[in-house]
């Protein structure tokens, strides 16, 4: 994309809105300094809503359509339509597909974070370039040339880097990974995150790369790039690396990478109280305690400096009892991230620094 162009885009979800499929949607109904979203192309059942009202309570005026004859009819000058979805597998289901179709027509450029690329199809490629639209396939893999390999150079960054990882998938850890960097930030430390998945990109992240889409013997020197440009080019005092799937995930199991390739020495790990087996699927297995967990990621050498808590299923009441029964057994701060924020982990982030300075 060129600085210079209108970056005003709509996101499709297509009824996925409400669910966690839609999560790529929700981070950027957070916050994006890529693209302005102007809208969100869901249904008929949320349409004329506020997205951030609907997402969570907080108003972004960022309204919902019905479909995409109605979006570019109310909202102009729109530049880009963002795939807003993360299905399992990365496929791109049939109705999207063809409201991708109807975008290219009016003239929009597509931006898909999925598996499944719209340049390996021949009839959106040939209309794409007839209507002189891009079809930007963000997690089509880097080439042999483009990748780097694992050099140690890891081990020359002084400050210290922080995982935030989960105990499943969807559970929260760009958004409270962006959450905690924009919180220290404001607080007056300098803090950069490495993003890992498409989303991350999506939102304007400068640093980082697309987990799932790199060849696996260059994840971890990839990770580590990402994180020695951010020490170099950006000099902070804190580095946030977003976890992928989780540890025990059988779909999935990634993040032994991060700790060690990324030598994340500090591990903020989220659970969800409510939620008894992976990706909600009994047959995957059940996740196991948190108190497991952690004693799993102190064997790799990393600390866990807190948790936080996806609280689905939960009422407001039952968050709250569920915080202060965790912060009692597991003896560390239990953020509730959506409902709290993450300042009150400011004092824990500020002693990590101050015991990183160089000694005088």
């Amino acid at each position: 994309m060129h600085t210079n162009e209108s970056t005003r885009a709509l996101v499709l979800t297509q009824g996925y809105l409400e669910r966690n499929d839609a999560k790529t949607a929700h981070g950027l109904i957070r916050g994006t300094d890529r693209f302005q979203i102007a809208g969100i192309v869901d249904g008929p059942e949320t349409a004329g809503q506020d997205a951030g009202e609907l997402l969570d309570g907080i108003p972004r005026n960022i309204p919902v359509f019905a479909d995409l004859e109605q979006a570019l009819q109310e909202a102009k000058d729109i530049r880009y339509l963002i795939i807003g979805i993360a299905t399992i597998g990365g496929v791109l289901p049939k109705d999207l597909l063809k409201v991708v179709h109807q975008a290219v027509e009016a003239g929009l450029n597509i931006v898909n974070g999925l598996h499944d690329f719209l340049n390996d199809k021949p009839d959106l490629v040939a209309r794409a370039r007839e209507k002189q639209v891009a079809l930007i396939d963000i997690r089509k893999p880097k080439t042999r040339d483009q990748l780097h390999f694992w050099t140690g150079e890891i081990f020359e960054v002084p400050v210290p880097i922080i995982a935030v990882i989960g105990m499943d998938c969807a559970l929260g850890k760009r958004t409270t990974a962006r959450m905690l960097c924009e919180a220290a930030t404001e607080q007056g430390l300098k803090a950069v995150m490495i993003y890992t998945g498409q989303t991350g990109w999506l939102q304007g992240g400068k640093y980082g790369f697309i987990f799932d889409s790199t060849l696996n013997d260059f994840v971890s020197g990839e990770l580590e790039h990402a994180i020695v440009s951010a020490w170099k080019e950006a000099a902070p005092d804190l580095i946030f690396i977003e976890g992928q799937s989780s540890l025990r995930n059988p779909s999935g199991p990634c993040g032994a990478e991060i700790l060690i390739s990324g030598n994340a020495k500090h591990v903020v790990l989220l659970f969800a109280p409510k939620r008894r087996f992976f990706d909600h699927i009994e047959a995957w297995g059940p996740i196991p305690t948190v108190e497991s967990e952690i004693e799993l990621i102190e064997k790799f050498g990393s600390r866990v400096i807190a948790t936080a808590m996806h609280t689905e299923g939960c009422t407001p009441e039952e968050a709250r009892e569920l915080q202060e029964t965790y912060q009692a057994r597991l003896k560390r701060p239990v953020l509730l991230p959506l409902e709290e924020g993450v300042n009150k982990l400011i004092p824990v982030l500020r002693e990590l620094c101050e015991r990183n300075k160089p000694k005088t």
